[in-house]
């Protein structure tokens, strides 16, 4: 991978998220159905001062690095990346992806972002493992995180409940020879 590369796919590139961002996002945590595959917690709308404060703690953070997703040709945010809590110690984080414009779910956006996003956890910030969680109705979320060579390591059973039934939260790792292998191929 060039440096100039470190970032930057085929056809998505991750950038900084910015204040201008921010009726995109509301938009998207207005979607109940994207919150309920994104987050555990009561879907719900945040107002954009909400959303302000937390990119504003964002960007202050260090032990999470947040990017947005955005097409080659566009300034459009149609998704979202974050390595978050960092151990530095230890090597590991957490990792998340939304892509929360809806046009644009299940045509190989997320694969390439999450691509980019693991390629800077383990070349640049030299980590060693990445964590994921998902929950067991989010199939695409599932195919995913196996395409890109993460293992099924456990789940915790009936974590949460949506619509009067109760579902698994689904633990995913990937160490980085086994990203190393993945990328060789």
């Amino acid at each position: 991978m060039t440096i100039s590369k470190l970032l930057c796919g085929d056809r998505v590139r991750l950038t900084a998220l910015n204040t201008s961002d921010l009726p995109t996002l509301v938009h998207w945590f207005e979607d109940a159905e994207f919150m309920r595959l994104y987050d555990a917690r009561p879907a719900r709308p945040k107002s954009e001062a909400e959303l302000g404060r937390w990119l504003e703690e964002l960007h202050k953070a260090k032990d999470d690095f947040a990017f947005a997703v955005r097409p080659l040709d566009s300034q459009d945010l149609i998704g979202y990346v974050e390595l978050d809590g960092i151990l530095w110690p230890h090597g590991v984080c957490g990792f998340s992806i939304g892509i929360g414009e809806r046009s644009h779910w299940g045509q190989g956006y997320g694969y390439e972002a999450a691509r980019l996003a693991l390629a800077f956890a383990f070349d640049e910030l030299n980590l060693h493992r990445v964590t994921a969680t998902v929950f067991s109705y989010n199939k695409r979320s599932i195919a995913l995180f196996e395409k890109l060579g993460f293992q099924r390591e456990g789940a915790f059973r009936e974590f949460l409940q949506r619509d009067g039934k109760r579902y698994d939260m689904l633990l995913y790792g990937l160490l980085k020879h086994e990203w190393e292998a993945g990328s060789e191929q």
